[in-house]
């Protein structure tokens, strides 16, 4: 059965869950970063479903495949970041820890999105 929308995939689903959990996480970031790595770490984890959903919305395998492998670095990015919030204590280990835990799954499962088209 051909997927009818982006948000039937389980990969998106947890890139959201991803998300959500990241702007909880940085809720309680230092008030100085605001615009600084608070921000980019949430520009980089909504980056992460984004661009599934818009892959699946182009409609051509190619254009899902180049989203995904965008939809990675995009993970990747977010990871790196969250381990430099780690390093500065910014939130508890525990809950960064959790994020990459959580980032580990999503990226399997984006990887096996690619490897299906």
């Amino acid at each position: 059965m051909a997927v009818k929308s982006y948000r039937e995939l389980i990969a998106w689903q947890k890139g959201v869950d991803l998300a959500v959990a990241v702007y909880q996480a940085t809720k309680c970031f230092p008030r100085e970063e605001l615009y600084g790595l608070t921000s980019q770490v949430r520009r980089s984890a909504v980056s992460v479903p984004s661009n599934i959903a818009e892959g699946q919305g182009r409609g051509t395998p190619v254009d899902f495949q180049r989203f995904t492998r965008i939809s990675m670095g995009s993970l990747q990015e977010m990871e790196t970041q969250i381990i430099i919030a780690d390093k500065l204590a910014f939130a508890p280990h525990e809950v960064l820890s959790h994020l990459l835990v959580d980032s580990d799954e999503v990226g399997r499962l984006i990887r096996g999105l690619e490897r299906s088209l």
